[in-house]
């Protein structure tokens, strides 16, 4: 680890263990924190980062798709990815991860189980069809910064909305002063607040960086993840990336939130489809 690296590269650092082949020790810094544990999408982005590791050197270094159980908050303090390859294909290569860290008392504690396929981005077709468009954003200027949004004791909490750059369109922002629109939609621009540019791991962070959705709903407060899924479409292209985030269903103190990610190409670059539960 270097001083000039980014604050997302120093996060998703990793150091192999080399008594126990696959398994890499990292510290979950609490910049990373939002309300009760670091977040899902750092998360993601670290355990991404344990599997490219774990297949360095061969043809499939690009998540594909990467799907994680969220067993319990993960907090700051040291943590262990081990990670497994489950099948390596010529096209695809199948791996597993688990996220593990010692409890109060020194027991060891799954925090997450993730699979995951990767493989080449850069190898597969360029024909692209779709009925999806990007989302239709006021430019970044006219959106409003996090930093503008009314101290609350959830933001107080919230180190993560720090290290990302998040600009919200304007009718997405009624929750802030207590005017939820009730669409259950969030939509607007992101980037890291360093600017470093975006690449295929970082894709995994963005598809969790937004507030919850349910806060569109008028339902403030932190929103554990319990299952998140991403599909990682192609390479993104430098520069802002548009953000669209959506629930269509709330039901049994749950709700959906589906997520696309679009390029400064104008390419839907990621999508991704979570459960969380509601604000308590």
């Amino acid at each position: 680890m270097t001083s000039d690296q980014s604050e997302l590269d120093r996060a998703l650092w990793l150091s192999p263990r080399s008594a126990e082949p696959g398994a890499y020790d990292a510290e979950l810094d609490s910049g990373w924190q939002i309300g009760g544990g670091v977040n899902g999408g750092l998360l993601l982005s670290l355990v991404g980062t344990a599997l490219r590791a774990r297949i360095a050197g061969g043809p499939h270094a690009d998540p594909v798709a990467v799907s994680a159980y969220y067993l319990a908050a993960s907090v700051p303090g040291p943590a262990t990815l081990r990670t497994e390859v489950l099948r390596a294909g010529r096209g695809m290569t199948s791996l597993g991860c688990s996220l593990v860290q010692a409890d109060g008392d020194g027991r060891e504690v799954e925090r997450i189980r993730a699979l995951a396929t990767y493989g080449d981005l850069g190898a597969l077709p360029d024909v692209v069809r779709t009925t999806a468009s990007p989302p239709d954003l006021p430019p970044v200027e006219e959106c409003f910064a996090t930093g503008d949004a009314p101290p609350t004791d959830f933001m107080a909490e919230t180190g993560f909305l720090k290290r990302i750059d998040l600009r919200m369109d304007p009718s997405c922002v009624g929750w802030a002063v207590g005017k939820p629109s009730g669409r259950g939609l969030l939509q607007g621009w992101l980037r890291m607040a360093d600017g470093r540019e975006p690449d295929v791991l970082s894709l995994l962070l963005a598809a969790d960086a937004f507030p919850p959705v349910a806060f569109d709903l008028g339902m403030l407060g932190w929103s554990p993840t319990l299952e998140l899924t991403v599909h990682v479409r192609a390479r993104p292209a430098p520069g802002w990336l548009r953000i669209k985030a959506s629930t269509v269903n709330v039901a049994g103190g749950m709700l959906e939130e589906d997520c696309e990610v679009w390029d400064s190409a104008g390419r839907l670059v990621a999508q991704s489809r979570q459960l969380a539960r509601l604000p308590r």
